[in-house]
């Protein structure tokens, strides 16, 4: 282990047994990941060696895209994620590509420290750069072997690329400049998904990680960046520059792990977690241990697990399903009674005024298509990660339909019902309140069951900025190539919906006047 890295642990050691109390007893540090099965396992094995040295964690896995984890760092949400230099020069920072791992991690330390408080740890070993692979039988077809190979093809072939990658200086847009690589048609697919794709022939070319397990599972070829396009990538820990500050036995845990991970050991522990389907947990604990930075390995999962069908596998996770369901209940139940709140009372003065109300009607529709990630990501340097950003994204989402449908319902009420209230003398707030209103409720009731159905599915997303609910596993799942974790999201949402749906279809019967039935 270098000097730089001895330092920091070994102030650490020198502070004693009441600093590694404290420790225990200060605030939890917020260890997060981006989705993608190698992101998972690092930030596993930084958690695992801050438990060890006796500092509390609060895991947030899975957050979105380098924007959205990185907004979270910034932001004080999370206090670290695993990235890697390459991604902090172009993705980051903007700046030019360099070839030379040092020069490219004096620069991202330097400017990340100057612009946003935020410290590089020393690497942790191994590069892991952008690998642009493709089928043997299609490099063998096409006589594939660099990157220029592929730009004199490209127009015959279809790409599938991961978002991240499609909107990077350093993806799609420079490979474009550097190569002229330039497909016949790009489809955006999740990192997990577009091997299976790439198997498939749905795509015939994808961005993929140097150290990624699929690699060797499919039997890709990976094309040699001939012309030095991509920058080193080298991993590392990304730490929040008050972290650094306030709890320096934490940062000095982690430059434990720093020069201590070779590539050839990250493709093995790679493919145990995306290939043979190991727990992450488990992969890591057995990691640590053998790099002699824990002495025991976490507790080994059922042998017959891997092995159950799906249902038994559900069953087998019902205590954590039930949990991640209460979650996902909350997030749905409080941002829609929140929309309902807002939106009837809305509707109601709207439909009395007249005058301007589709603008309104139509400028609030005009959420319905924002992305539910983008607004997610909006709302982060606003409210943060976690439940308040979600319950904000849903309630901005339940609006629209519950609006529209209590205006366009009191608006239409039945008009000779309407007449026959006005001749027998009624004010015009009467008429709304008692004949208006009732005559609408139906149609009030089905924008809120439409609401509440987009809602739930909707929450789902809430995984990638750390708030929990059924959308956790989903988001594992894919990102580890696990259909049954996938399931143990889907499934339950699905049936949630359904009874969420089932559950407003009897307050429907409830509040529709006797006349209308």
């Amino acid at each position: 282990m270098s000097l730089l890295v001895r330092v920091p642990f070994l102030l650490a050691l020198l502070a004693g047994a009441p600093r590694a109390a404290a420790a225990q007893e200060g605030p939890a540090v917020v260890v997060a990941s981006k989705p993608f099965g190698e992101s998972y396992l690092l930030a596993e094995m930084f958690a695992q060696l801050l438990e060890a040295r006796g500092v509390r964690v609060a895991r947030r896995p899975g957050l979105g895209a380098t924007e959205i984890a990185f907004r979270a760092l910034r932001a004080g949400e999370i206090d670290v994620y695993p990235e890697y230099t390459g991604t902090g020069l172009l993705a980051i920072l903007h700046l030019p590509a360099s070839a030379d791992r040092r020069a490219v991690f004096d620069v991202v330390s330097r400017e990340f420290r100057e612009r946003y408080d935020v410290r590089w740890l020393p690497p942790l070993g191994f590069e892991n750069t952008f690998a642009i692979a493709v089928r043997r039988e299609t490099a063998e077809r096409f006589g594939l072997r660099t990157l220029s190979d592929l730009a004199r093809i490209a127009p015959r072939l279809v790409a599938g690329f991961t978002p991240d990658f499609l909107g990077r200086a350093d993806g799609l847009p420079g490979l474009a400049r550097a190569y002229g690589v330039r497909p016949r048609d790009v489809r955006s697919l999740l990192p997990a998904v577009k091997y299976q794709a790439l198997a498939a022939r749905e795509v015939d070319v994808i961005d993929g990680f140097s150290t990624d397990g699929f690699i060797a599972r499919y039997d890709l070829v990976i094309l040699e960046d001939d012309r030095g396009f991509f920058p080193p990538y080298e991993a590392a820990a990304l730490v929040r520059g008050g972290l650094a500050r306030e709890r320096p036995e934490a940062v000095a845990a982690l430059t434990e792990l720093s020069g201590r991970l070779d590539e050839p050991m990250m493709r093995r522990l790679n493919e145990r977690v995306e290939l043979a389907g190991e727990d992450v947990a488990r992969v890591a604990a057995d990691a640590l241990r053998a790099l002699g930075l824990t002495g025991a390995s976490a507790a080994r999962r059922p042998a017959a697990e891997a092995d159950v069908d799906l249902a038994a596998y559900l069953w087998n996770r019902r205590a954590l399903i039930g949990r991640l369901t209460l979650r996902h209940l909350l997030l749905v139940g409080v941002s829609l009674l929140a929309a309902i709140l807002i939106a009837v009372p809305l509707g109601l003065g709207l439909e009395r005024v007249r005058g301007g109300a589709e603008t309104v009607i139509r400028g609030i529709g005009l959420l319905q298509t924002i992305p539910g990630i983008a607004l997610l990501a909006f709302m982060i340097p606003l409210v943060g990660i976690g439940v308040a950003p979600a319950l904000v994204a849903l309630f901005l989402y339940s609006l629209y339909p519950i609006l529209r449908n209590t205006f366009t319902g009191v608006r239409d009420a039945n008009p000779g019902a309407v007449d026959a209230a006005r001749a027998l003398g009624m004010t015009p707030l009467q008429i709304l309140g008692q004949v208006r209103l009732p005559l609408a409720a139906p149609v009030i009731m089905a924008g809120v069951r439409t609401a509440a159905v987009i809602t739930v599915g909707t929450a789902t997303l809430a995984a990638f900025i750390g708030a929990g609910g059924l959308g956790d596993p989903i988001v594992s799942g894919l990102a580890l190539s696990d259909t049954r974790m996938i399931l143990s999201g889907a499934i339950p949402a699905a049936l949630l919906a359904l009874l969420v749906d089932g559950v407003l279809a009897l307050v429907e019967k409830v509040v529709r006047p006797g006349g209308l039935s």
